[in-house]
Parts: C-alpha cells; sequence; structure tokens
C-alpha cells in the first residue's frame, strides 16, 4: 500500500493542491489525508474512490506502474484481491487503455457471506453467476439467482447480496463506472 500513498501524495504535488484543496474535494478531513500520504492510517474504497474522483483517474492508476494498452487479459495475469476489511475476492477481467468505461470483475463470494452494509452509487451493475447461488436485495425486493441465471440494475438503487449457501459462488460482474 506505500506505493498507493506515495502516488496519492505526488498526484495532489503535481496539481498544486494542498491537502485543504484535496480535503474540500473529497470531504475528508485533512488530518485523515496527511496520515493517507504517511501510510500511518488504512484507506477504506470510500475513501480511496474519493480521492481517485477527486484528481479525475481511475483506482486502477494507483495500482499501475505505466500505462499498458493491452486488450487481452491472460489466465496467468489476472491477479485475485481483497478490499481492506472485505472477504470478497475480486479478480480484474479488464483490458488496459485510456477512457475504459466498463469493471468487468469475477467475483467469489465465501459460503455464508453476506453484506451487512447496503450500498448506492452512481453507475450500473451486471453480474451473471458462473457458480453456486447469491441472494441480491435491491431496494426491498429480493431476487435468488442460481448458475446461469444473471440481475443487471442501476447503481443508485440500495443494494446487497448474500451467499446463503455453505459453497462459495463465483459471479462475472460488470459495472460502472471504472473503480479499479
Amino acid at each position: 500500500m506505500e506505493h498507493i500513498y506515495k502516488k496519492i501524495k505526488n498526484l495532489r504535488l503535481e496539481q498544486g493542491m494542498t491537502l485543504k484543496d484535496l480535503s474540500e474535494k473529497t470531504n475528508l478531513s485533512v488530518s485523515f489525508l496527511s496520515q493517507i500520504e504517511r501510510g500511518s492510517s488504512s484507506l477504506a474504497i470510500t475513501s480511496f474512490k474519493k480521492i481517485a474522483d477527486a484528481f479525475n483517474v481511475s483506482m486502477s492508476y494507483f495500482f499501475e506502474d505505466t500505462e499498458n494498452h493491452n486488450y487481452a487479459v491472460k489466465k496467468g495475469s489476472q491477479k485475485p484481491f481483497k478490499v481492506e476489511g472485505a472477504e470478497t475476492t475480486h479478480i480484474r477481467l479488464a483490458g488496459k487503455f485510456p477512457d475504459r468505461r466498463l469493471e468487468p470483475l469475477k467475483i467469489t463470494l465465501v459460503p455464508k457471506q453476506k453484506d451487512e452494509q447496503q450500498f448506492s452509487h452512481p453507475g450500473e451493475e451486471l453480474y451473471y453467476v458462473l457458480k453456486g447461488t447469491v441472494i441480491f436485495r435491491i431496494e426491498n425486493k429480493e431476487y435468488v439467482l442460481n448458475e446461469g441465471d444473471s440481475i443487471h440494475f442501476p447503481s443508485e438503487k440500495v443494494h446487497q447480496w448474500e451467499n446463503p449457501t455453505s459453497e462459495e459462488t463465483i459471479l462475472l460482474c460488470v459495472l460502472t463506472p471504472v473503480i479499479f
């Protein structure tokens, strides 16, 4: 994570921003942003997204060393990752090119995993069940999906998911906007 913290500071300085300027754009405190840049605080995905948006870059900018216009993503280069504090495993499936608008991911939910938090944010989400069962709760309606089923909804709708089984569930996800 240290390279991410350094990129945040470098980008802020390159754009001529003070910590106060970044704080005003992100609604995150100056002291918290200072701790992030020093690597003395962890960074939640929601705060990370606010910082990326303030710099007008995708979150993936902070993970890449150089921009590589590669449209194919070979199995061997697909690296699983988890967002801090979450059980969900993600694998990026996106090619690398400027102005990408879709975020394709392979997502694995552990047995009995349930999001306690509900989400609502700009964009769209599409999920296709590759293996297992998942329950999506969108607004107050429940959708039980099995292998081969799909769901597509506006992300602004309050939503959460659950794997009700004792087996892992694997989903193909395509969403907007680009977040990783």
